[in-house]
């Protein structure tokens, strides 16, 4: 129930109903005496504040004098009231503070420090943005700063009833604007190095930041904090591995060492390792001559790219690589083919596995670099900006790839044998997809770096075993089968031994009776495979 006259609950009215009945003039409570002052005074007794901290307006002036005149009010602060005659004024403006803020400041914004803490400064100041720019102080050396600026936008959130919380993208923002210390008072802003190591603990827990940087986008205009937007992208960019600038804290150090990682793929890097160390280990050695390691280089780079889509006539491929003839209609594809065979031909650079984290991700760059050379638009060299998918596979978000590959890279360390970590390394290349193209041309550059350095043959995947490639690295990859790419990449290494490489025309022939050149799909219906002929 509720009373018409008063708006109030059904308790107030019975205490009102009791008054009149029984005409008492002496009441126990300080609710009552409220409630008569009101009625005395002809007031509405819902626009009163029952609260503990009352700040005085021109409706309740009246009513608060008579209640201080009587005993049931004190003054503990400029239009600060209170009923409680037994607490200090300090521990009173403590418990209410921001309801004493929101009484003082109706619909205020906390700002700068303030609104990411939400708590006074270590000296007392209580920073917010209002129409309004009269400072308080209260007990408890507590000292409210307003200042004026941008209203309540609609990504920020009422804070008990009175008050409004700003977004987070418009606190970094806002503690981003210069600020310093003045008579040895704490700064209204955060530090750029606190800004980053809270940016840092978001990113560990969430794995994202994106979300921050979308609403700073939105709504730096209307605040007018361009230039602020642009040092949070810088920051949140760097924290993300997008970017590279050096921080002001010394965040970068504990981001090296804590990236952030897809923990879907950790764990299955994790499953591949422990299977891997659990098979029988063996070798496959080589000693090619010059001409064996020209010729194999070539195919292995011409079948590389056959099958990411850039097909070319193989005497075609073969005067755009030995010759320097550029096809004028596809300048690009036909730096697709030089770009990888300038890889895979170095044995200087195809001896180089990594030592380091720091070391993996340098060849994972540089290779990329040369490979994609004719694609500028693709980024030779840096990691991806947005997510890739190749059919129903999402891959690694761009903000988790070096965590990623940090998580695969220290299982890749402890993998003995040379096939088995040639096949780890080329299944975290593929399965992370760090760059925006060319990746499936640098994981299985990777893999026969890793055969190369420990003298064993290298690995070539014909177009005719695209298909069975392609199988196995989705069976792992979306259903966590772990078997089909290690006995596919196996065969793929014994038919290559089984080519004699020695006499470019002896191993076109043999690739040819073996099936090599034949269309995977074509082949798959007419139940044509790829065969060894002993």
């Amino acid at each position: 129930m509720v009373c018409r006259e008063h708006g109030i609950k059904t308790l107030s009215c019975l205490l009102l109903s009791e008054l009149y009945c029984k005409k008492r003039c002496f009441y126990d409570t300080i609710l009552q005496k409220v409630l008569y002052i009101s009625q005395m005074n002809n007031l509405s007794v819902k626009k009163f504040d029952f609260s503990e901290a009352v700040v005085s307006n021109k409706s309740l002036k009246k009513t608060i004098h008579n209640m201080c005149a009587s005993g049931h009010l004190r003054k503990i602060a400029s239009r600060l009231y209170t009923p409680n005659f037994k607490d200090s004024p300090a521990s009173i403006v403590k418990r209410n503070l921001w309801q004493i803020v929101g009484q003082y400041f109706p619909s205020a914004i906390l700002a700068y420090r303030t609104a990411i803490e939400n708590k006074p400064a270590p000296d007392g100041n209580i920073y917010i943005t209002s129409n309004k720019t009269r400072k308080v102080n209260l007990p408890g050396n507590i000292t409210i700063c307003p200042q004026k600026g941008s209203p309540p936008l609609d990504s920020d959130m009422p804070f008990l009833n009175r008050l409004y919380i700003p977004s987070l993208s418009r606190a970094l923002l806002e503690n981003l604007k210069p600020s310093r210390s003045r008579n040895n008072l704490t700064p209204k802003s955060l530090s750029v190095g606190e800004i980053e190591g809270r940016l840092f603990d978001i990113l560990i827990k969430n794995g994202d930041l994106n979300f921050i940087r979308d609403q700073a986008i939105l709504i730096a205009s209307s605040l007018e904090l361009t230039k602020e937007l642009v040092k949070l992208e810088r920051i949140i960019g760097t924290l993300l591995g997008t970017k590279s600038y050096n921080l002001e804290s010394k965040i970068g150090q504990a981001i090296k060492e804590l990236a952030p990682f897809d923990q879907k793929r950790a764990d299955l890097f994790l499953r591949f390792h422990q299977y891997l160390r659990n098979l029988a280990p063996f070798s496959r050695l080589s000693n090619m001559s010059a001409a064996e390691w020209q010729n194999l280089s070539f195919f292995e780079g011409y079948f590389s790219n056959f099958i990411e889509g850039t097909e070319f006539d193989l005497e075609e491929a073969r005067e755009i690589t030995f010759d320097g003839k550029i096809p004028f209609d596809r300048p690009e594809d036909a730096h697709d083919i030089v770009g990888t065979y300038q890889v895979v031909s170095s044995i200087d650079e195809m001896s180089k596995v990594p030592k380091s984290f720091e070391e993996f991700i340098f060849l994972l760059k540089s290779r990329h670099a040369t490979i994609m050379e004719g694609r500028p638009s693709h980024m030779p060299g840096e990691f991806k900006k947005q997510i890739n998918r190749a059919g129903n596979t999402l891959f690694v978000p761009p903000e988790l790839v070096v965590g990623t590959l940090k998580s695969g890279f220290e299982l890749y360390q402890s993998i003995e044998c040379p096939f088995y970590r040639a096949v780890f390394i080329k299944f975290i290349v593929a399965e992370v997809h760090p760059f925006s193209d060319g990746n499936g041309r640098l994981s299985r550059v990777m893999m026969n770096a890793e055969l190369v350095a420990n003298g064993e043959i290298k690995i070539i995947i014909p177009t005719v075993y695209r298909s069975n490639y392609l199988s196995s690295l989705k069976a792992i990859s979306q259903n966590g089968i772990l078997e089909p790419i290690v006995r596919v990449l196996d065969f793929a290494q014994k038919y290559t031994r089984y080519i004699d490489w020695y006499d470019f025309n002896r191993a076109k022939i043999m690739l040819t009776e073996s099936n090599a050149f034949e269309d995977s799909i074509q082949a798959d219906e007419k139940g044509i495979k790829l065969k060894i002929i002993t």
